[in-house]
């Protein structure tokens, strides 16, 4: 059996959030009322009551911590409270570089599989190969432990050894490696061009690396394909969960001129801000289609949203997941955090996602293999208990199925847009046309 829920990079994200995120120094509180404070003092009763006469002797600090989250999840399923760990874990995610081996894994039969090691990491240099199933770390089974557990112990300071035994198919025993820490750069966006003349870019995750590994994939695609033969290309945020929303402006900037990417309304009107694209296409005005599924949330569906309302992309695929909220990151003391949703955010034309996602201009299913039939289902913003309601009351509900298949030969969404920018199909959506679009002054 696969489990096919989490792909983990060794030291950096176990379950990245779907999130559009920005970061923010205290702010001063406003005083309750004085029956709120009456009220709070059950709660220091209850507390008391707990520590003195629970079967079993509670930690107080897990006690304040449950009743913290207790408070925070009831808001919405976004905002919690995160302890010193889980803040720095955080900041390593949005940081994008982390101190690690350098392997992509999830789980197969109880064990660690290593779906891809990174190319001149320690875990490369040592010899691990993808395929490679990890059995023991530092000579502890893995059988019965989660993999956010396994990627735990796998993750350490920079230059400390770790010792794995590996079981490769081919092998008649067990093989030990051992490799030391280092810092891991994880690439943002991966890049290649495809049937030589359409320009392929994958966002994987919005980092503080995103906008730069975007560049670099841009400007490295123009170097290899005449500017005469380069027919577009496909922005690709399929699974793509979200991160920090000021690189998700700047993504949606590489490709306009002008028009307003994103605004963002708190419970103030005062509060509300725009965001705006600056002049310099960085694809020289080359036909671009994006590619979104259940997958896509928050930060991508910023970039989607603008991108089709100022009708400088096509967009295909199936609707996105939904989520339109921004959560702010507050430091609490002792390096733990608040994650608090703060706001909204719309797309240019003023359309909230929340709750119903961004509807693709062109809808293309791309169909489950007959062993995934019946155990992936299409998810969704709108499907989460407690989640804000969007403009309307009556959601169309947002989500879809949120799976890519490996190969490209088997990737209809991919072949679909293919075909699109290289003339085999047509559509009345593509290209876009950015002169039609109704811009904000």
């Amino acid at each position: 059996m696969i489990r096919r829920a989490s792909l983990v990079m060794v030291g950096a994200m176990v379950g990245a959030a779907a999130t559009a995120t920005v970061y923010s120094a205290v702010v001063p509180a406003v005083a309750a009322n004085p029956s709120t404070y009456r009220e709070l003092s059950i709660f220091g009763d209850v507390f008391e009551r707990v520590r003195a006469q629970y079967v079993t002797q509670p930690k107080d600090d897990k006690l304040i911590e449950a009743a913290i989250n207790g408070m925070l999840t009831s808001l919405d399923p976004h905002s919690s409270y995160m302890n010193a760990t889980d803040a720095e874990d955080m900041r390593t995610q949005t940081r994008g570089e982390f101190g690690g081996l350098g392997i992509e894994v999830t789980m197969e039969n109880d064990l660690v599989k290593v779906t891809s090691p990174i190319d001149e990491t320690p875990a490369a240099k040592a010899g691990v190969l993808a395929g490679d199933l990890i059995s023991k770390i530092d000579g502890k089974d893995v059988r019965g432990l989660k993999l956010e557990e396994a990627v735990e112990k796998m993750r350490g300071a920079v230059g400390t050894p770790i010792k794995l035994t590996i079981l490769r198919k081919g092998a008649d025993k067990p093989i030990e490696i051992t490799i030391v820490r280092d810092i891991i750069a994880v690439r943002a966006v991966k890049y290649r061009v495809e049937n030589g003349n359409v320009g392929y870019l994958r966002v994987i995750s919005f980092t503080e690396k995103t906008f730069d590994d975007l560049k670099k994939g841009i400007e490295k695609i123009k170097a290899d394909v005449p500017a005469d033969k380069l027919k577009g290309y496909v922005l690709d945020l399929r699974l793509n969960p979200g991160g920090l929303l000021d690189q998700a402006i700047n993504v949606s900037d590489a490709f306009l001129d002008r028009g307003e990417v994103v605004s963002t309304r708190g419970r103030n009107p005062e509060e509300t801000r725009r965001f705006n694209a600056t002049p310099g296409d960085l694809t020289d005005g080359k036909p671009v289609i994006v590619l979104v599924n259940g997958g896509s949330a928050s930060a991508s569906e910023i970039v989607a949203g603008a991108l089709q309302d100022l009708k400088r992309a096509t967009v295909v695929g199936t609707r996105s997941f939904g989520k339109g909220s921004v959560q702010t990151i507050i430091p609490l003391g002792d390096a733990g955090a608040l994650r608090l949703t703060t706001a909204l955010y719309y797309t240019p034309s003023g359309k909230s996602i929340q709750g119903t996602g961004i509807s693709p201009d062109i809808k293309v299913e791309q169909p489950l293999p007959p062993e995934l039939l019946g155990k992936v289902e299409a998810a969704g913003e709108s499907q989460l208990a407690g989640h804000i309601k969007g403009q309307s009351e009556t959601e169309e509900g947002s989500g879809s199925i949120a799976y890519v298949p490996p190969e490209t030969k088997d990737d209809i969404q991919l072949n679909y847009a293919l075909d699109l920018l290289e003339g085999k199909k047509t559509d009345p959506s593509f290209p876009a046309n950015p002169q039609k679009a109704e811009l904000k002054q």
